[in-house]
């Protein structure tokens, strides 16, 4: 690449997201565009990251490194020079990708009526909900050719995983939600229930709008998510499973709060097994963990489908235990 090409790269990939896509969070702002934060390094135990949006550079006070967006790829990733813009360049490429593909699915939501009658039979009714998760449809057949138009090669929506070797639509006839650099989609039809694209699920779902919450609910299922929020439980994250990856659970420890465990009341027992396991980890890292019991056989979805109302569920919470 030309210095031209890389000081382009380094202008359009503002070194802010991209920390923060890697799960830096700043902790204390200072003055003309200035975060300072714990660095990711190195293990720091006070913040000694200094982020400067205005420069899009950054410089650690505790482990003496600093530099531009380039610099903290090859630091982070542990690559060479080469490696790391070539990592950028895919990670620009594909959030832009994504970006366009979640735009085009909440266009084709309410253009289908079978996709609109899905939502109100789990329980969404509330065009707020429908645009806090940004949630679309999937209707098939027609994404390749929209993304081409556009400018996005064949290669690309094989690789992300879009389109299938078929060219077909990956999320054909699924209720699609957006994560952080995944999409989620739910089966409308007879197809396998789940599906994700090819890739980590990311951290805990829109994580930064409830972390500083004293009390969090976690829920397993975004369906779950979607009629809580709804019902006025906006104090609510998702970890899309009852198992955590490691950066889900690290999210929930980042701060001293209450927990309260909403996993499904399976009729085999494995959502409050795994409520149970997951309280007791919490409690070693000093958190107050507090498993909620809903009735049985019932998730948070169907506990509202079938009647249940926000007076309901915050009983449940008030009587949730240790």
């Amino acid at each position: 690449m030309s210095r031209q090409a890389i000081d382009e790269l380094k202008q359009q990939i503002p070194l802010l997201d991209y920390l923060e896509a890697h799960d830096w969070r700043p902790v204390r702002r200072l003055s003309r565009g200035r975060w300072m934060g714990l660095c990711p390094l190195h293990v720091d135990h006070k913040p000694s990251f200094l982020m400067d949006t205005g420069k899009n550079l950054f410089y650690c006070y505790g482990c003496g490194r600093g530099g531009d967006v380039i610099r903290f790829a090859e630091l982070y990733h542990q690559l060479r020079f080469p490696q790391a813009v070539a990592r950028l360049l895919e990670w620009r490429g594909v959030a832009s990708l994504l970006e366009q593909v979640r735009n085009f699915y909440r266009i084709q939501l309410h253009r289908h009526s079978e996709a609109v009658l899905y939502l109100h039979q789990r329980g969404l009714r509330s065009p707020e909900v429908i645009e806090h998760m940004q949630i679309g449809y999937a209707p098939g057949r027609c994404l390749r050719a929209w993304l081409m138009q556009l400018g996005y090669p064949l290669s690309l929506l094989h690789q992300t995983g879009l389109v299938n070797t078929s060219g077909l639509d990956a999320f054909s006839n699924r209720i699609v939600f957006p994560l952080e650099g995944n999409l989620y989609g739910r089966s409308i039809g007879n197809a396998a229930p789940h599906r994700f694209l090819p890739g980590p699920k990311g951290g805990l779902y829109l994580w930064e709008q409830v972390r500083r919450c004293p009390e969090v609910i976690l829920v397993e299922g975004l369906f779950d998510y979607a009629v809580l929020w709804q019902a006025g439980f906006h104090n609510l994250t998702c970890s899309m499973g009852n198992h955590l990856n490691a950066r889900q659970f690290r999210q929930l420890c980042d701060g001293t709060r209450t927990v309260y465990l909403t996993f499904d009341a399976d009729c085999n027992g494995s959502g409050q097994q795994a409520a149970q396991r997951l309280a007791s980890r919490l409690r070693e890292h000093g958190l107050n963990a507090r498993r909620v019991s809903l009735p049985d056989g019932h998730d948070p979805n169907n506990f509202f489908v079938q009647g249940g109302d926000a007076q309901q569920f915050q009983r449940l919470l008030e009587e949730a235990h240790a």
